[in-house]
């Protein structure tokens, strides 16, 4: 049986169905970023809105998990067709850290005498202005540091030994300020941080073993409380 002819030869047919092969292919691409360009928008914005303070500056910092990774490794899984990957885990370092220093302050609450001891901020670092208030209360500053008598200062010293690095040109800098700081508001006889083996040293009271600035008056508090943000996250209970 004869077919009627339809005046199409081969090449004809085949140009015809590679470019309709080309013209799928590149609309499934044109659909596949048009849906991936608003992933990776809503992933940059949300790793774009963290911050500390500073920093991190330490901060960090304020740290946020490494759980904000997650929407940009998915994005890049999904657009590739590929298995989305396992987010990464927080680094370890840095829960040593968090884990020292809720060692310390259920230490600082069981056996230092502050029931009330805040909890660390998420950076690991002790919530200071939360500290302070507790310590500014009468008869309760003398052991807010490491427990009456010193009995949390193992716990202390192990939280110190996990510290994540600072960069301590940045550390000295910031208690050089907040020193100048306390001084143009009243506290004459704060001292300037120094500079140690490389290392930043707190200033403050001249006299530690023996201190002759006065804590507990209205203007150390008032003067503490104006030159707190010259302090990176985690020396504010430094000096």
């Amino acid at each position: 049986m004869s077919f009627p002819t339809t005046g199409i030869t081969t090449s004809e047919t085949t140009t015809t169905t590679t470019t309709a092969r080309t013209t799928a292919a590149t609309a499934r691409l044109r659909l596949a970023a048009f849906v991936a360009v608003p992933v990776l928008a809503l992933s940059v914005a949300c790793v774009g809105g963290d911050d500390t303070s500073g920093t991190k500056s330490h901060d960090a910092i304020a740290d946020v998990p490494a759980a904000t990774d997650t929407p940009t490794t998915a994005t890049t899984a999904t657009t590739s067709g590929s298995t989305p990957a396992t987010p990464s885990a927080q680094p370890a370092g840095k829960s040593a850290f968090y884990d020292a220093q809720m060692a310390f302050v259920r230490c600082m609450r069981a056996k230092g005498g502050y029931k009330d001891y805040p909890d660390p901020k998420l950076s690991g670092h002790l919530d200071w202005s939360k500290v302070n208030e507790i310590g500014s209360q009468p008869g309760r500053n003398q052991g807010i540091k490491a427990g009456k008598n010193n009995v949390c200062v193992d716990e202390l010293q192990a939280v110190m030994a996990v510290e994540p690095e600072r960069d301590q040109q940045k550390s000295y800098e910031s208690m050089l300020a907040h020193a100048q700081c306390m001084r143009d508001n009243g506290v004459s006889r704060f001292t300037n941080p120094v500079m140690s083996g490389g290392n930043a040293m707190p200033g403050g009271d001249p006299n530690p073993a023996s201190p002759v600035i006065d804590t507990d008056s209205p203007a150390y508090k008032q003067a503490r409380e104006a030159c707190a943000p010259k302090l990176l996250d985690g020396l504010d209970g430094m000096q």
